[in-house]
């Protein structure tokens, strides 16, 4: 089974990285991704795709991968323990961008596929996925704007998908040991296979195909904010929470290394910059307190803009 549905997942995502690398290279105005191939050891490789001190994006990047081998990692087989002594491929494409400008979000998005076999024995497989958005000066707006996108995608394939993945995102982006979700949300997905195949790879197009579409006119509205080194130093504080969440909870970061990924790809959504505080608090009533009001999870699309 696994040729016949990977090469049309593998030509997707290799096209889709393409896509994005295209139109966000575009609004970055200034700087351009450069490309490095790599290959893993144990089997596969992949293309990451980084970009540094644009116009916009301080740092970024867009990687596909399709890594493969006869042994899972331990943390997968301990998610699914039925994938104990079965040949393994997975591919995806993810990206991290880092925008300078603090009014503008942070922002990820993965797209993956996985499937493993044993001879004699049916295919496990599964799609997953999603979107979410890391902003340090919100606006109600952009939130709003951000998750209607993303339920517009998935409306046109079914309605119940966007409240079923719009909870699962609030509940994995949650840094436990900060009680405090990462940023507004989005999307988010994993072990998607309880529809035919076809129709779960709809699903990640739906998801791939929004992103951009989602994410761009919030960096158009943002970019051009002047901010000063009060906001900047904010940014870089807040960045620190999102290398918290990647270390710590993030299965993907862990099961690339732990497969042998490479590092520096698997490593690349960090930020350039970011700084740690003890027990720092923000001024009462101030820009930098009112992010806490969003980083309780709610129904966004019942809340009216400002």
């Amino acid at each position: 089974m696994s040729d016949a549905v990977l090469e049309p997942v593998k030509a997707y995502l290799l096209a889709l990285q393409d896509t994005i690398c295209q139109q966000l290279q575009a609004l970055d105005g200034k700087a351009q991704f450069a490309e490095e191939n790599w290959q893993r050891p144990g089997g596969g490789g992949g293309r990451s795709r980084v970009i540094k001190q644009g116009g916009v994006f301080e740092q970024g990047g867009v990687g596909f991968s399709h890594v493969y081998g006869e042994r899972m990692p331990a943390s997968a087989t301990a998610h699914r323990p039925e994938l104990e002594g079965r040949d393994f491929n997975a591919c995806g494409v993810s990206l991290v961008m880092h925008p300078e400008n603090p009014y503008v979000p942070t922002v990820h998005m993965n797209v993956r596929f996985f499937i493993a076999e044993k001879e004699g024995e049916e295919p496990v497989w599964w799609f997953g996925g999603g979107f979410d958005l890391t902003p340090f000066y919100p606006f109600k707006e952009d939130v709003i704007f951000w998750h209607q996108q993303a339920k517009d995608a998935l409306d046109a394939i079914d309605p119940a998908l966007y409240p079923k993945f719009k909870l699962w995102c609030d509940e994995y982006f949650y840094l436990k040991h900060r009680e405090e979700a990462r940023g507004v949300g989005g999307i988010f997905f994993d072990d998607l296979n309880d529809r035919p195949f076809d129709q779960a790879f709809a699903i990640i197009k739906a998801v791939g195909d929004a992103f951009c579409d989602a994410y761009i006119p919030i960096v158009k509205r943002r970019q051009a904010m002047s901010y000063g080194e009060r906001e900047r130093q904010f940014q870089l504080y807040r960045r620190g929470r999102y290398v918290e969440f990647n270390l710590v909870w993030d299965r993907g970061t862990l099961f690339g290394l732990q497969t042998g990924g490479r590092t520096e790809s698997i490593l690349m959504s960090m930020p350039p910059l970011a700084r740690w505080e003890y027990q720092w608090q923000p001024q009462p009533g101030s820009e930098e307190a009112r992010l806490a009001e969003f980083l309780t999870p709610r129904d966004w699309l019942a809340v009216e803009a400002d």
